[in-house]
């Protein structure tokens, strides 16, 4: 199954208020809403895109090794993948499809990081219940997010009904600002430019990691 069919088939799940989740409509109206006000907003459009130089960053993953874009580079194409949280759902049915197409894209001389804003130990817990080999990466305050265009702030309707879920994101991310990314995906060339980007503000849409392929090879045969 792909992995917009495994997304898609949660969010049929999820909103018609099957068990576990018993979500009332009223809550996926206003989910509805927030993500409809997030596209008209143009964010996405005014993102880091193909042909742009992607900004460089050096985070920390859950062990406090540090991990910097110029070296990854140095070594090959980067994949980047920009996620919410281990909360997310959608961001998790992603990470493990990442984890699945990550010997793809060693076999083209890649690497692959995910970066998210949450603090280190909710991103071992990431690394843990996804059973992922690459590195998780902890954005503090959502600073590279930002630089590649993808930090928003929530409405304050929608902070209300998070906290009314119990998703606490000041807690998960260690920062009072109720921001998150968009759901972004990037191939970095190892001159550093853009060869593919795809950014959603609908965060139950991910691209399959396989559409990354042709970037990939676009970067590594400029590499050799």
């Amino acid at each position: 199954m792909s992995l917009q069919a495994q997304l898609d088939a949660f969010k049929a799940d999820f909103e018609a208020g099957k068990p576990p989740y018993n979500v009332p409509y009223s809550v996926i109206e206003t989910m509805h809403r927030a993500t409809a006000e997030l596209k008209a907003s143009g964010l996405a459009e005014r993102a880091k895109k193909v042909g742009d130089k992607a900004p460089a960053f050096t985070l920390q993953d859950p062990e406090g090794n540090t991990v910097s874009s110029a070296e990854l580079l140095a070594k090959g194409p980067l994949v980047v993948s920009f996620y919410r949280g281990v909360w997310c759902p959608y961001c998790n049915m992603e990470l493990q499809a990442l984890q699945a197409a990550l010997p793809s894209f060693q076999e083209l001389g890649a690497s692959l990081v995910a970066i998210s804003p949450q603090t280190a130990p909710n991103s071992r817990k990431s690394t843990r219940q996804n059973n992922l080999t690459f590195p998780i990466l902890s954005d503090v305050k959502g600073e590279v997010g930002a630089s590649f265009g993808l930090k928003f702030k929530l409405p304050d309707y929608l902070v209300a009904l998070y906290q009314g879920l119990k998703n606490d994101l000041p807690r998960f991310n260690d920062d009072p600002e109720w921001t998150l990314p968009m759901p972004a995906r990037y191939v970095i060339a190892q001159d550093g430019t853009i060869v593919y980007a795809e950014v959603n503000p609908d965060y139950t849409r991910r691209p399959e990691p396989e559409e990354m392929l042709p970037a990939l090879r676009q970067a590594a045969g400029k590499a050799a």
